[in-house]
């Protein structure tokens, strides 16, 4: 177990966070489109933004080992990754308003979109993931 955790330890680490990311996600639209009363496209938004700044931080330290914080470095990865993040947060909200204009729109748990937004989600994780691998993270 140890040795295939080592081997594969990256792309292990980065399906946790994903998850982990996942569930900031949706709790931030659950909640902004139940608790706040928001609109799907709102809380659509809000569940990125959150999930982006957890995503990049849990990413630098644990999943790609970024040690460096100079301002630099820093920012420049985290230039990169909001870059890259805006991109897939583009392609997020079209995919998403898409799948709503096509009938995924069912109410679920008492939240509007909640099936077009797990779909998303999981098509956005593997985009972020190649992009964070090859240009954000990439190692010299």
């Amino acid at each position: 177990m140890k040795e295939l955790f080592k081997k594969h330890r990256e792309t292990i680490l980065y399906l946790f966070f994903g998850v982990a990311t996942t569930v900031v996600s949706m709790g931030l639209y659950y909640l902004s489109e139940t608790a706040l009363n928001l609109t799907p496209t709102v809380s659509n938004l809000i569940s990125w933004v959150g999930s982006v700044i957890f995503a990049f931080v849990t990413n630098k330290i644990f999943v790609f080992e970024s040690k460096s914080w100079a301002p630099k470095v820093a920012l420049k990865e985290g230039g990169t990754f909001f870059a890259s993040r805006i991109l897939s947060g583009i392609l997020e909200i079209a995919l998403f308003e898409g799948l709503m204009y096509i009938g995924l729109n069912q109410t679920v748990f008492g939240s509007e979109g909640l099936i077009a937004k797990g779909i998303v989600t999981v098509v956005v994780i593997i985009i972020n993931y190649v992009l964070s691998k090859l240009i954000v993270f990439r190692k010299k």
